[in-house]
């Protein structure tokens, strides 16, 4: 395998993920799923911190930051709390407790969306596949992504 391989590859798991977050409820958006997940591992990453560090650190517009931290606050997966040493901005940390929406999103399998890209209802072939993948992912967790440049 090569890069452009891997990188297909990692497109390809990231559009089945985005398939499997259940959407129903969430309403028409403006930010996108890959997006809102970014910013939310961020943040997640780096506690009190700032719409423009997100955006600096992940490479997206800060208004498309500012609006998935809207977001995200509305759903209760972050807080935000004005900076003492700046008070026009905000600081933004996880929120420990587990609201309805994380818990809702954490609980929903990937079955039916790995069975739709893998074009098969086979339990075996999906169970297989999610046993490889979460063996990847013990190996591959984001915690990686900070040893790359």
């Amino acid at each position: 395998m090569n890069g452009a391989e891997l990188f297909l590859l990692g497109r390809t798991l990231m559009k089945i993920g985005e398939e499997a977050i259940p959407v129903e409820g969430a309403g028409r958006r403006s930010t996108s799923t890959r997006s809102m997940l970014i910013v939310m591992l961020d943040v997640y990453a780096n506690p009190d911190t700032t719409v423009g560090e997100v955006a600096v650190r992940t490479g997206l517009p800060q208004s498309a930051v500012s609006a998935c931290v809207a977001r995200l606050r509305e759903a209760g997966s972050v807080l935000t709390a004005t900076d003492p040493a700046d008070r026009r901005r905000s600081l933004i940390r996880r929120n420990p407790e587990v609201t309805g929406r994380r818990a809702e999103v954490a609980a929903t399998p990937i079955d039916a969306a790995l069975g739709a890209a893998l074009d098969t209802e086979d339990g075996t072939a999906i169970a297989e596949t999610v046993d490889l993948l979460e063996r990847l992912a013990e190996r591959l967790s984001p915690d990686v992504l900070g040893r790359l440049r």
